[in-house]
């Protein structure tokens, strides 16, 4: 019988990669929560008609990527492939737009069915933000500082922030009509996807990676071109904030994002921590998603980082400087104390004993191997943990435990095996 393996694009999460990801999400938590933002949890499933309506069935997401099936019921369903059509349905289901502006983050997994590679899967997970009821360019400068500060915040170096208006939808109106006719005289230098793009997406031939295609667009008419006055103020507005707040920025007129519902501020931050810029958030203002589900006009915007691709980052980051905040983060926390013992007496004993410690809020791992004494104390020093906690024969018959210094100078102390208190304190404060 063959072996089971998961399919391809889904991949196990270990403990040690776990204790990575839950410390990233610990200082996430914390900073969202300095700024407001409240946490919200949607289901992994929604009905196929939430995003073919809010994300656009012209994108490569909606037509090509997203995992949906009829259930039993004989309904579309569909596995999430992002976040903000989802906040944005349940804030509209709840009705929390009466109570005001909304802010609120995630966290959790997104499928879609593309080519997996390194740090790209097909179950993937982000975290995110959205501000919904937010309006003010102010509100554009705070949401990109809010993710400029994580990504500082834990030690992702050669970050750049790329920033453009996709204007008002006039705007995009009057620009895209412009861009496809420039492109039809010039349709026998596009791609094979940018020409199928040509009447269903044809913003989205801005992002092409095809570099015939990149050289061409630089003759083709800009979006910039394209904005009305109160858009150019406004995004004048957003840039004079970031500018403000020290946060350095480029202007890139060909940045457009890959979901139907952004308009006005998009904006990208980019890594070079992996040797060339790699993207580690994006996102921007979708002012005309609410109304397009079903709710008043309401302004918001919000962005998503992509966690497989951060924790990329973020290992380089502290191969980098190991001393760094990244490699903190990154590193395999070591327990407190290995709790080294052999014989009957004294593996009841340490049993005992590491449950107190356990109780008391230390991380207490406990060798249940019986093997010889050598042994235990080299995967103690592997472990890293700084103490370790002798149980033999001699110390059971005496019922004491034996505190041996493993990552520093120290002499060896003793102290009665119910002493839980005083082992603590002597383990915190050595």
């Amino acid at each position: 019988m063959s072996q089971l393996q998961s399919l391809r694009g889904m991949v196990d999460l270990l403990p040690q990669t776990l204790q990575r990801w839950q410390a990233v999400e610990a200082v996430a938590r914390e900073h969202f929560r300095c700024s407001g933002f409240g946490e919200i949890r949607t289901p992994l499933l929604e009905t196929t008609d939430l995003f073919c309506r809010g994300i656009g069935e012209g994108t490569d997401v909606v037509g090509k990527e997203m995992y949906s099936f009829t259930d039993r019921g004989d309904r579309a369903c569909t596995l999430r492939p992002e976040g903000t059509a989802s906040v944005v349905r349940a804030t509209l289901q709840h009705g929390l737009l009466s109570q005001g502006a909304q802010k609120f983050w995630y966290a959790g997994p997104m499928f879609r069915y593309e080519r997996p590679q390194a740090g790209r899967q097909r179950q993937f997970h982000q975290i995110g933000v959205e501000w919904l009821g937010a309006e003010s360019a102010r509100s554009d400068v705070e949401v990109i500082a809010l993710a400029w500060d994580l990504l500082a915040r834990l030690g992702v170096g050669g970050l750049e922030l790329e920033i453009n208006s996709l204007g008002s939808p006039e705007d995009r109106r009057a620009y895209r009509a412009a861009l496809v006719s420039w492109l039809e005289q010039r349709l026998d230098q596009l791609d094979d996807d940018s020409r199928a793009r040509l009447t269903t997406n044809p913003l989205r031939i801005l992002d092409s990676k095809n570099k015939d295609t990149q050289a061409l667009l630089e003759q083709a008419p800009t979006l910039g071109d394209a904005l009305s006055p109160e858009s150019r103020q406004r995004f004048a507005d957003v840039q004079q904030g970031l500018t403000a707040l020290g946060i350095p920025f480029r202007l890139n007129p060909r940045l457009v994002r890959g979901l139907d519902y952004y308009g006005h501020t998009a904006f990208e931050i980019t890594s070079d921590q992996l040797g060339a810029q790699a993207t580690v958030c994006g996102g921007g203002r979708y002012d005309g998603l609410i109304a397009q589900l079903g709710g008043a006009a309401t302004p918001a915007i919000g962005w998503a980082l992509g966690m497989e691709r951060l924790l990329l980052v973020l290992e380089a980051a502290a191969k980098a400087d190991p001393h760094g905040v990244a490699a903190q983060l990154v590193g395999a926390p070591a327990p407190d104390a290995y709790v080294v013992n052999r014989g009957e007496l004294a593996e009841t004993m340490a049993l005992k004993l590491a449950r107190g410690l356990r109780a008391a809020g230390l991380t207490v791992e406990l060798d249940g191997s019986g093997s010889a004494f050598g042994k235990q104390f080299k995967r103690a020093d592997r472990c890293g943990a700084p103490w370790a906690l002798v149980l033999g024969d001699d110390e059971a018959a005496r019922a004491e435990v034996r505190l041996k210094p493993l990552q520093h100078k120290g002499e060896e102390r003793s102290w009665a095996v119910d002493d839980i208190a005083a082992i603590v304190e002597a383990l915190r404060n050595p």
